[in-house]
């Protein structure tokens, strides 16, 4: 991040991880008056740019940030001094922690004077200023719509009757969501009335749209690296071929990660010796303000979301992966992607895809646990999809899996059967 850069007068691009969830950080940075919007949409274009700066080790979601930040600067209007881009940053193996050093190095070697903008509590937060916590609660909120619509929009679209109607509802829905975030300066308490109403407004339209719920799909449950499971040009829009080839997405959501994150410094934080702390007590009552906007939100969907309940903790998912990958040994998405195939297994789910960009080291460490893990789940259907910019025959790797989807659950059917006609 470089220093005694201010935000004002830039526009701040937020990179697509997800369209939605892109759209909900920019209303959040609007909320204080800056100009943010999502970065531009991804397309062969982006790589085509981005691999001019590449060694061939970056992972894909690496180059889909990097090339769209590069189609900023073709825009005709585009002046580096007037520009910023939102790129946090991690520790650790995974190559997240890479993606602000290489950003920063190519635009240093363009010679263009962009702000790299990567907030963080140990810089305190120091480009944002004073609304630095006013801007974290309200982008968590964010976070939490954006999660929401997706949920709404991945149970609809395959029931529609109107091909098309679930999708504009969902933009219709993102626009007034977004227009209640980025209301600038009213209370939290106020701010999030006005997001209720949109919420609510946003639940009604979905429930409107015709639906057949005659015909029966397979419900197939996503996990995996959280870029590539949600951006849809780095999975090569593979939730729209599971949806023609007759199958229903859960999706994983990003406020789970929030979750398991926050978790992870409690147990850090006992492991150094600091269980009574101030930095504890900073932790749990983030976890206590964090789970009351979430039950704020999603008290609007108890009729909508039956059956699709997430856990009410993280330790719920990392439970169930502890058989698996124990969170003591490993950490990060692949601990969550285990504890998840179980949670969806249990909650009827016909199976689960795991997406991950090649080379992956989460997508190939819970390959070495899923064959396992299937067999103890009677046979469960589990497979990796890697993904690494290039087109490959996705559809016939798909159809097999769906295939295998649809014997478990035929069989899973059949057994049930069987057990009513026992007790019966």
């Amino acid at each position: 991040m470089q220093k005694n850069k201010s935000l004002k007068g830039r526009t701040l691009y937020i990179p697509q991880m997800s369209y939605v969830g892109a759209r909900c950080v920019a209303a959040a940075f609007n909320s204080l008056g800056f100009d943010a919007r999502p970065s531009p949409d991804s397309d062969s274009r982006t790589l085509e740019l981005a691999r001019k700066y590449l060694s061939g080790d970056e992972c894909l979601p690496e180059a889909v940030t990097l090339g769209n930040f590069l189609k900023v600067t073709e825009m005709p209007d585009y002046d580096p001094d007037k520009t910023a881009f939102f790129m946090p940053t991690s520790n650790g193996p995974c190559r997240f922690g890479h993606y602000l050093p290489l950003a920063c190095k190519v635009f240093q070697q363009r010679g263009e004077d962009v702000l790299l903008f990567s907030p963080s509590s140990s810089s305190g937060y120091e480009n944002i200023g004073e609304e630095a916590n006013d801007l974290l609660r309200t982008t968590w909120r964010g976070v939490l719509c954006s999660d929401i619509l997706r949920k709404l929009q991945l149970k609809t679209r395959p029931y529609e009757r109107e091909k098309g109607s679930t999708d504009r509802v969902f933009h219709k829905s993102l626009d007034r969501v977004c227009e209640a975030i980025s209301i600038q300066n009213v209370s939290h308490k106020i701010r999030l009335k006005k997001i209720l109403a949109a919420l609510m407004h946003s639940r009604d339209e979905f429930r409107a749209v015709k639906v057949d719920k005659t015909r029966k799909k397979l419900l197939i449950g996503i996990v995996g690296e959280i870029y590539c499971r949600l951006n849809d040009f780095s999975n090569d829009f593979i939730i729209n071929k599971i949806e023609q080839l007759g199958g229903e997405v859960w999706m994983s959501d990003v406020s789970e990660w929030v979750f398991y994150t926050n978790d992870e410094e409690r147990v850090r934080l006992i492991r150094q010796g600091k269980r009574f702390s101030g930095q504890m007590l900073n932790c749990l009552v983030r976890q206590k303000i964090l789970k009351k906007d979430e039950k704020a939100l999603l008290s609007l969907f108890k009729d909508d979301f039956i059956g699709y309940e997430e856990p009410h903790h993280v330790l719920e998912i990392l439970d169930r992966s502890q058989p698996y990958l124990p969170r003591d040994g490993s950490h990060g998405e692949m601990v969550m992607s285990a504890g998840k195939t179980v949670w969806y297994y249990e909650k009827g789910a016909s199976g689960v895809i795991d997406i991950s960009p090649f080379t992956c080291m989460n997508g190939i460490i819970t390959e070495a646990v899923y064959p396992k893990l299937s067999r103890e789940l009677g046979g469960f259907p589990i497979r990796v999809f890697y993904f690494d910019g290039n087109i490959a025959d996705l559809e016939s790797d798909l159809e097999i899996f769906m295939e295998l989807a649809r014997n478990f659950a035929d069989r899973n059917s059949s057994l049930k059967v069987s057990e009513q006609e026992l007790v019966l």
